[in-house]
């Protein structure tokens, strides 16, 4: 029997594939706890059409982050903090930081884990902090950190 999964069964197949599986397993398993439904054309229709509703969602949120990317790369994040002679922070600049003055500065909410830095900033000048906005953009963020007067 034919069967479009609704939800991953482990050895079997993923949601949303189409598959020959024993018609003893399809309706006393697969069909009984809601896993898959039968494939006629009806479902086999309605399994397109959600894959073209999914793709189109999907280069919706490309574009939006690729735009995102061009307006995050035109601003720098000025952030001020106490020092020490030798330029070194006392203390130091977070991701949670830079996100929250990025709020309040321009606007734009941005998650602090989308920022990928190695380590916090810990010194006085210029650092380029990469931000992962969809698995195939990244922005580069710019972040000022001048002294305290």
């Amino acid at each position: 029997m034919k069967v479009i999964f609704l939800k991953d069964v482990k050895g079997k197949g993923k949601k949303g594939e189409i598959k020959n599986v024993a018609d003893g397993y399809a309706n006393n398993f697969l069909l009984k706890n809601n896993l898959a439904v039968e494939a006629n054309q009806a479902a086999i229709s309605a399994l397109d059409g959600q894959k073209k509703k999914q793709d189109k969602e999907a280069a919706q949120e490309l574009a939006d982050a690729k735009k995102l990317k061009e307006e995050l790369e035109k601003i720098t994040v000025e952030l001020k903090a106490k020092s020490g002679d030798d330029g070194r922070l006392f203390g130091s600049i977070t991701t949670k930081q830079i996100a929250d003055e990025l709020h309040k500065s321009t606007g734009i909410k941005l998650d602090k884990r989308k920022m990928h830095l190695d380590d916090a900033i810990r010194a006085l000048g210029y650092t380029n902090v990469p931000v992962k906005l969809h698995h195939d953009v990244v922005a580069t963020l710019k972040v000022h950190v001048t002294e305290e007067a």
